[in-house]
């Protein structure tokens, strides 16, 4: 069985443990992944605080050549990465093959945002005593990045860490999430090749617990990103101190449904639906969780979801008919099948699904769902949505803003004045207008409110929050009368 190592300084480096990596749709071993130890960690940021030195010297055109080179060679090893996804993940083959479509979008777009790097001039004179004075911003990198990634994207979210890092001239330490390391450590081959230099990117899988407090505290860090829970993106705000972060954290998606379509809309609004519900077993952050529809429609448009929902194959990720595999770990499967049979407690009833085999939970859609229940309360990162009626377009935003997360909302509709009440009213980071709030393209700004974290990505933004501005003030004819 494969060994893996860690990789600092262009060199790997054997872990101080090594933990068994397991499948989780067979439960079968994959490999042995060398951990880091805190020592290790430190040694990865000391590596890259040196390697920074010189890195940020590196001209723009040289970094967007690197990321260009990166991308390329993803085009060429495609099916390889997107099964080694699957493989790991058990993501279906399909959704991996997209993942990998969009990663090399989004080091392309890092490409371009690395020459693109610019300040403004600032009309000085625009206050009292500050004319004759020229003043323009730069853009400097901050330093050392580290970057705490999640298994859901084990490469897309990697390259929006990864790209807009090594595009704004700052150094790296990636540690992946623990069941995906894979994903990750090809990227030290791939960034070799293209001419990285060394020290810019360490990647040192292991224990979040145990390396979290060393990669958000160490001096020499200046910039943290982390896309995961809550509750560990509490613990490292309180530990990053002055230093600059980033956190992606939870999410229970809302969708607002209006009256006023026709049938073949309601059609391919369902079609949208259950593709934004149910796309890698609805472990996606923006995946649609909530759902809400106009009391003039909602029992049809339940009956379509049904229809949909009980014609996704369920099997092996490899497959290629494949739509819903296993959940990510049985405590996932586990901590589900509890909130369903909470939520049915409570007067819930289950129009499809809500059966498990193994780490395995079939597509869900329950109606009557308590608005205090779990499933629509928390983030169930799963195969599961609710489906409740409104009456009006004020209480449907009401509903939907009833939660603790604000990532993205969707809210489809043809009345303008609806539309405009959403945008202005709904509380999250994105509203996608007649889109479903799963829609994401990677060069947009990426980020939530409330307990959905603070900061943005989408690779310009992140780059930005990545640099410092520094201000530059001259002043002119400081001699003459």
């Amino acid at each position: 069985m494969k060994q893996t190592q860690l990789w600092i300084g262009d060199t790997w480096i054997p872990g101080a443990s090594t933990v068994t990596l397991h499948s989780p749709y067979t439960g079968d071993p994959i490999a042995e992944i060398g951990y880091a130890s805190v020592e290790q960690a430190e040694q990865a940021i000391e590596v890259a605080a040196a390697a920074f030195k010189s890195f940020y010297k590196v001209p723009a055109y040289t970094r967007a050549e690197i990321l260009r080179k990166v991308a390329s060679a993803m085009e060429k090893r495609h099916e390889e990465l997107a099964r080694l996804i699957a493989k790991e993940s058990a993501k279906p083959i399909q959704a991996a093959r997209g993942e990998i479509d969009r990663t090399i979008q989004t080091y392309l777009f890092a490409a371009e945002a690395a020459r693109d790097n610019r300040g403004e001039t600032i009309p000085m004179d625009a206050a009292p005593h500050g004319e004759n004075h020229l003043a323009y911003t730069q853009r400097k990198p901050l330093g050392v990045v580290t970057a705490i990634t999640p298994f859901n994207f084990p490469m897309n979210l990697v390259a929006h860490k990864v790209g807009p890092a090594i595009a704004a001239g700052n150094t790296i330490v990636l540690k992946p999430a623990e069941q995906t390391p894979l994903s990750s450590l090809i990227l030290a081959e791939l960034f070799q090749q293209s001419g990285l230099p060394a020290g810019v990117l360490n990647i040192i899988p292991g224990s979040g617990a145990e390396l979290g407090e060393i990669l958000t505290t160490h001096p020499k860090v200046a910039f943290i990103t982390f896309t995961g829970s809550p509750r560990v993106g509490k613990l490292i705000r309180a530990q990053a101190g002055l230093r600059r972060v980033t956190l992606e954290l939870g999410s229970n998606s809302p969708l607002l449904i209006d009256e006023g379509f026709s049938p073949d809309e309601l059609e391919k609004i369902a079609d949208e639906t259950t593709n934004g519900s149910f796309n890698y077993d609805g472990q996606v952050c923006i995946s649609i969780q909530r759902v809400y529809v106009h009391k003039n429609i909602y029992d049809g448009f339940v009956e379509r979801m049904v229809q949909r929902a009980e014609k996704l194959k369920i099997g092996d990720p490899l497959a290629e008919d494949t739509n819903i595999s296993a959940l990510i770990n049985t405590a996932a499967a586990d901590r589900l099948k509890k909130w369903v049979e909470h939520a049915v407690s409570k007067g819930a009833v289950v129009q499809t699904g809500g059966t498990f085999e193994g780490n395995v939970m079939a597509p869900t859609i329950l109606t009557n769902v308590s608005p205090d229940a779990e499933l629509n309360t928390e983030e169930a990162f799963g195969p599961i949505i609710t489906i409740t009626p409104f009456e009006t377009w004020s209480e449907a935003i009401d509903m939907a803003n009833r939660s603790k997360f604000g990532l993205n909302s969707g809210a489809f509709t043809k009345d303008i004045e609806r539309a405009l009440q959403a945008a202005e009213k709904l509380e999250s980071g994105g509203v996608l207008i007649n889109q479903i709030p799963t829609f994401r393209v990677d060069q947009m700004p990426y980020g939530g409110v409330k307990e959905s974290g603070s900061g943005r990505e989408g690779i310009r933004y992140a780059m930005e929050e990545m640099m410092d501005i520094k201000l530059v003030v001259l002043r002119m004819n400081v001699y003459q009368p």
